[in-house]
């Protein structure tokens, strides 16, 4: 099963399921907003998304990586305007037999949504100025 949303507010996780008798896996990846961007103190990120390219983006990358890795399920959560330093902008749950394969899906899911989902952002710095955000370090 694939669950996407892109959501205006805080983000609430997904259930825990302990009635997965199948999966001996059960990975929670909650992406946060850090204090710096590109060594510049900052109070929050701000996401903009290509409306209904996004979504519709984020569900195919979803099913695919259901297809390329042995996966049972991925819920994704994916966070749009103002999201305040420490706060989640991204929450992914991953269900697999084993925890390798679910953690090589997370790692590949995460590199592919950030190169292909048109969801951009922006640093907002204490003095309120915008900036571009870029992650460099996704290698």
């Amino acid at each position: 099963m694939i669950k996407i949303e892109i959501i205006n507010s805080p983000i609430i996780p997904f259930i825990s399921d302990d009635n997965r008798q199948q999966d001996g896996s059960e990975l929670v990846f909650n992406g946060r907003v850090r204090a710096k961007e590109h060594g510049e103190a900052i109070i929050a990120l701000e996401y903009e998304q290509y409306v209904g390219m996004a979504k519709n983006e984020l569900q195919q990358l979803a099913e695919e990586t259901a297809i390329k890795y042995p996966i049972h399920d991925l819920f994704c959560k994916h966070r749009i305007g103002r999201v305040n330093v420490g706060e989640t902008s991204l929450h992914i749950v991953i269900w697999s037999k084993h925890r390798k394969e679910g953690i090589d899906a997370l790692s590949w899911f995460i590199l592919e949504l950030k190169k292909r989902v048109p969801i951009w952002k922006w640093a907002i710095l204490v003095d309120g100025s915008r900036i571009p955000s870029k992650c460099d370090h996704e290698h």
